[in-house]
């Protein structure tokens, strides 16, 4: 097992090389150039398209805006931002939060980008029913000589989609603050209990459709949301005297070479730090990954620079508000320097420090809504490149592999799981943004179009 974990963990690393931090960060930045800043200065129209203004019952599409949004969300706002930012923190300390903000800004352009172009070629499976992600804009805005890269997007696709890292979260965070404590915690055993029990929950919802999914989510995501907000709240009003020192210590120490539990595969260079901290802030938002597209390509709507809009709000909510609450919440705790938990597991131990009965249980609350939500809406994902590979009546075959998975993610480690994700999400961002680099000339056409027509309205 060990050999197994040295393994996916090397395949992680040489993924996550210079290449693809180029492409994603690089892209990104080329594409915030190229359109000149110019959604960034739209976010009021923004909102007001994910209110609602702007429906129409006889547009293409399957969801509204807003659920389009709580959809993709509900896959991204989980446990990237409760155990990733730990992960990155515990690695890498402070500076690593900073990068994370510099994905996600970039990643505020890469997902307007995409989502436009989930819209914009919209294609069909082999029902005839309209598909949108970037199996379908790859092929259908690059033409059928594309096909290979639509291809390897769909395959990384089925294993990137897999709710391993999620489960595993959940299962430790259980543990550690329900059944430890409680002294009832067996090991495996316990494990692949916890396993069975999220597997069931999944399988009820996935198996009714995409539907049943977005009305879940749309639900569930709002709520978990302000509840997380309101306990970190609680948590920096106790340590508000320390707030201060470090939010400054995010920006000083990015540009350091610190790493303060070390890491084989990143060295001790500023470059590791900037790596971790771009790898987490993609893993917790999906800029550039090529997820969220498929849930907005789903979005009953004409005007696709109306959807690259709304996603647009995607990282801003996920790593520049959540992500930037639980670092905060591990720094000013000080649980970062004086605990060797990692994950999950060090997130509990800042909210038990600061709301000593109650906190851990609001977390787990938090942790459990953010997962389940997850798991939703990562099998939709599945299912949709299940389908592009071998039919659209063969989709739901996936669903079986991907509530197996749960047991599996269940009772492994943690790095083993992270990593393997990671790995399936780099080979996910290559085909992505090359298409969307190649494409963008075409986005930033409607784009002027729109924004024109919007200001003569």
């Amino acid at each position: 097992m060990e050999k197994v974990n040295d393994f996916i963990a090397a395949m992680a690393s040489f993924a996550w090389g210079l290449p693809l931090l180029i492409l994603l960060i690089g892209g990104g930045l080329y594409l915030l150039i190229r359109i000149q800043f110019l959604p960034f200065r739209y976010l009021g129209h923004a909102i007001a398209v994910l209110r609602g203004k702007y429906d129409d019952e006889n547009d293409a599409g399957e969801i509204t805006h807003f659920q389009a949004l709580t959809t993709a969300l509900s896959a991204t706002v989980g446990m990237g931002n409760i155990a990733g930012v730990a992960v990155a923190i515990a690695i890498g300390g402070p500076g690593a939060v900073f990068w994370m903000w510099v994905s996600a800004v970039i990643g505020m352009s890469t997902k307007f980008f995409t989502a436009t172009l989930a819209i914009l070629y919209r294609g069909k499976d082999s029902e005839g029913k309209i598909q949108g992600g970037p199996m379908y804009f790859i092929r259908e805005g690059l033409g059928k000589k594309w096909l290979p890269m639509a291809a390897l997007f769909s395959v990384a696709g089925l294993v990137g989609a897999l709710p391993v890292f999620n489960v595993n979260q959940l299962t430790q965070a259980i543990n550690d603050i329900l059944l430890k404590p409680a002294g009832i915690y067996n090991g495996f055993q316990t494990d692949l209990i916890i396993g069975l029990i999220l597997a069931g929950i999944t399988a009820v919802v996935i198996l009714g459709g995409l539907s049943r999914i977005s009305k879940t989510a749309s639900k569930l995501v709002p709520s978990m949301v302000i509840l997380y907000f309101i306990l970190v709240l609680i948590i920096l009003g106790t340590h508000i005297d320390v707030v201060p020192k470090y939010l400054g210590l995010i920006f000083t120490d990015a540009f350091s070479a610190n790493f303060y539990k070390g890491d084989a595969f990143l060295g001790g260079v500023i470059g590791g730090i900037i790596l971790l901290g771009i790898r987490r802030g993609a893993f917790s938002n999906e800029a550039g990954i090529g997820t969220a597209p498929m849930a907005h390509g789903a979005a009953k709507t004409n005007e696709p620079i109306r959807e690259g809009l709304v996603a647009m709000l995607g990282p801003a909510i996920d790593t520049l508000i959540v992500c930037t609450l639980t670092a905060l919440a591990i720094l000013v705790t000080g649980v970062w320097q004086s605990s060797d938990a990692n994950g999950v597991s060090l997130t509990a131990k800042a909210f038990e420090e600061s709301i000593p009965v109650f906190g851990k249980y609001g977390l787990l609350a938090c942790i459990v809504i953010f997962s389940i939500s997850s798991l939703f809406s990562y099998s939709y994902y599945g299912t949709k490149c299940m389908s592009f590979l071998f039919g659209a009546k063969n989709k739901g075959i996936y669903n079986y592999f991907y509530i197996i998975s749960i047991l599996v993610g269940a009772t492994t480690s943690l790095s083993m799981m992270i990593n393997l994700i990671d790995t399936f999400f780099a080979l996910m961002a290559i085909p992505t943004m090359t298409a969307t680099i190649i494409l963008a000339p075409k986005v930033i056409k409607e784009a002027k179009k729109y924004f024109e027509k919007l200001k003569n309205a």
